[in-house]
C-alpha cells in the first residue's frame, strides 16, 4: 500500500508536470480535512507524510492537565506519562491517531475534493508558468470541442479557448481539425480558461508574415501598419531597412508563395501588401491601390485626407461598401475623404464655396442648389422662396433662412468692398505644404488639377 501511493504520487507529479511537494501537501491538507468532519472541528490535530512508510499519519496535540475536563483538548498527567515518560504538567503532548484509514464516506469525498482542487490551483500555476512568457505567439492545436460557439482548442499539455469574437467569420471546424491561433492572454482566474487564442486581431497576421518571410523574422523588411476585416480583405504596410532588398516583393514571394500560404492559412482573405512612405499623400496613393488617384490633400493638423480619383476611378477607390478605403484608413491612422475629379471641380469653383461658407449649409444642400443652377451665394441671395422648397430637402422654412443668410453674407461682403479668393486661398495653402501626389497613370484632367496646385488658381 506505501508503494503504491507513492508510485501515484510520482505519476501524477511527471504527467502534470506538478511538483512532488505540491502533490504531498494537497493531500496531507486533505486527510487533515476528512479528519476535522469525523473526530471534530474543536481537536488540535496536525498530518504528515511518512516517506519510509509512504502513508499519512494523523497526530491529535493535547494539553496535559490534572483534572480533564474536555478529552478533545485535554489529557491527564496519569495517561500523558504513559505515553511520555518526561511530560510535565501543561505541556502539549502528541499522539498519533491509528484510525485515520477509516475516516468515513463523507470524510473521504471531502478529501477527494481538496486534493482535486489543490492538484487543479497547481496545474494551473504550472501552465501559467509555462505560457506566461509565450503571450504574442502562434501556437498549433487540435480542435477538442465546442461550447456555445467558442471552440476549445488542445495544445497539448492543456487547453485554450477560441472565443466566437475571434473566430474568422463564416469559417467552420470539426472536431480533430488542426488549427492555428494567436495566443491573446494568458489569465490567472479559475473560473475560465486560462489561454484566450485569436485568429482576428491584427498582429495574428502580422506573425503568420514572419514566420512565411525570412526578410521580416531578420528585421530586414519591418511591418510598419496592418488593418483588417476577418474573412474578408486586409493591408498590410511594409518597408525595407535595405535599399536593394523590395518589400513588396519579399512579402509576395517566388510567384506569390509566401503570400498564398498566408491567404491559405485565413481561408481565403484578400491580402493587399502597401510600401510604407513617411510622406502621408505617397502613403494613402499606394494604400488605395489599385485604385489611381490624381490628387490628395493633406491636412497635418486634423489628420484629414482629401483624395480626389478619376471620375472611372472612383468606385474602384472606395471599395465594395467603403471597404478599401476604410481599411486605408485604419492602416493610416488618418481620416480619408474621397472625391472624384468632377467633385472636386465642383468644390472648387469660387461660386460653390460661397454656398458652403454660409450657416446652416452642407455639401449635399450645396450640390443640390449647385445642380439646379443656384452656383453662388450672390444667386441664393436672389432666388424665390416657394422655387427653392420644391428642390429636394428643402421646405420654406429653410428654403427662407439660407436665403436670409445668403444676403447677410452679400452685405458683408459689400461693405468689405471685396469677394474673397477661397479656392486661391486654399491652393496655396496645398501648394506651399507640398502634401499633393501623382498616380502612375493620370488622367488629362489630373493635369489640369496639378496645374491648379501650381498657380494656386482655376486654369
Amino acid at each position: 500500500m506505501s508503494s503504491e501511493l507513492k508510485k501515484i504520487l510520482d505519476q501524477i507529479s511527471r504527467d502534470k508536470g506538478i511538483d512532488r511537494s505540491l502533490l504531498i501537501e494537497a493531500l496531507e491538507e486533505a486527510v487533515l480535512s476528512a479528519a476535522r468532519k469525523k473526530f471534530g472541528q474543536r481537536r488540535d490535530m496536525e498530518a504528515r507524510f511518512n516517506e519510509d512508510l509512504g502513508e499519512v499519519e494523523l497526530y491529535q496535540f493535547r494539553t496535559v492537565v490534572e483534572e480533564v475536563m474536555d478529552d478533545q483538548t485535554e489529557i491527564s498527567l496519569e495517561e500523558a506519562k504513559s505515553l511520555d515518560s518526561d511530560v510535565e504538567m501543561d505541556d502539549d503532548l502528541g499522539s498519533k491517531l491509528d484510525n485515520v484509514a477509516d475516516l468515513g464516506r463523507i470524510a473521504a469525498q471531502s478529501a477527494k475534493q481538496v486534493i482535486i482542487q489543490k492538484m487543479k490551483d497547481a496545474e494551473r500555476d504550472v501552465i501559467f508558468d509555462l505560457y506566461k512568457d509565450r503571450k504574442g505567439e502562434v501556437l498549433n492545436g487540435i480542435v477538442q470541442r465546442f461550447e456555445r460557439g467558442n471552440i476549445i482548442v488542445n495544445l497539448g499539455r492543456t487547453d485554450a479557448i477560441l472565443p466566437v469574437s475571434e473566430q474568422i467569420p463564416r469559417r467552420s471546424y470539426r472536431q480533430g481539425d488542426r488549427i492555428r491561433a494567436y495566443l491573446l492572454d494568458v489569465r490567472t482566474t479559475s473560473k475560465e480558461p486560462q489561454l484566450l487564442l485569436s485568429r482576428t486581431c491584427n498582429d495574428f497576421l502580422s506573425k503568420l508574415f514572419a514566420m512565411e518571410v525570412p526578410e521580416i523574422a531578420e528585421g530586414i523588411v519591418k511591418i510598419m501598419g496592418v488593418s483588417r476585416e476577418p474573412g474578408s480583405r486586409a493591408k498590410i504596410a511594409v518597408t525595407s531597412r535595405e535599399s536593394d532588398v523590395d518589400p513588396v516583393g519579399a512579402c509576395v514571394g517566388m510567384k506569390g508563395s509566401r503570400v498564398q500560404n498566408v491567404v491559405q492559412e485565413l481561408q481565403g482573405e484578400k491580402i493587399d501588401i502597401v510600401p510604407w512612405s513617411p510622406d502621408p499623400a505617397r502613403f494613402v496613393s499606394n494604400a488605395l491601390a489599385p485604385a489611381q488617384i490624381s490628387l490628395a490633400v493633406v491636412d497635418e493638423e486634423k489628420k484629414t485626407l482629401l483624395v480626389v480619383a478619376p471620375d472611372d476611378q472612383l468606385s474602384l477607390a472606395i471599395g465594395r461598401q467603403g471597404q478599401n478605403v476604410r481599411l486605408a484608413s485604419q492602416l493610416l491612422g488618418w481620416r480619408i475623404d474621397v472625391k472624384s475629379e468632377q467633385k472636386y471641380a465642383k468644390m472648387s469653383e469660387e461660386g460653390y464655396q460661397t454656398l458652403l461658407d454660409l450657416p446652416n449649409m452642407n455639401d449635399f444642400l450645396a450640390e443640390i442648389l449647385y445642380d439646379s443652377g443656384v452656383t453662388s451665394a450672390q444667386e441664393l441671395a436672389a432666388a424665390s422662396i416657394d422655387e427653392l422648397a420644391t428642390l429636394k430637402g428643402f421646405d420654406i422654412e429653410s428654403a427662407a433662412l439660407l436665403i436670409e443668410a445668403a444676403k447677410t453674407a452679400g452685405n458683408d461682403l459689400k461693405s468689405n468692398g471685396e469677394l474673397p479668393n477661397i479656392r486661391k486661398t486654399r491652393i496655396t495653402a496645398v501648394a506651399k505644404s507640398g502634401n499633393n501626389t501623382r498616380a502612375s497613370k493620370k488622367s488629362a484632367a489630373s493635369d489640369e488639377f496639378d496645374a491648379a496646385f501650381t498657380d494656386g488658381k482655376k486654369n
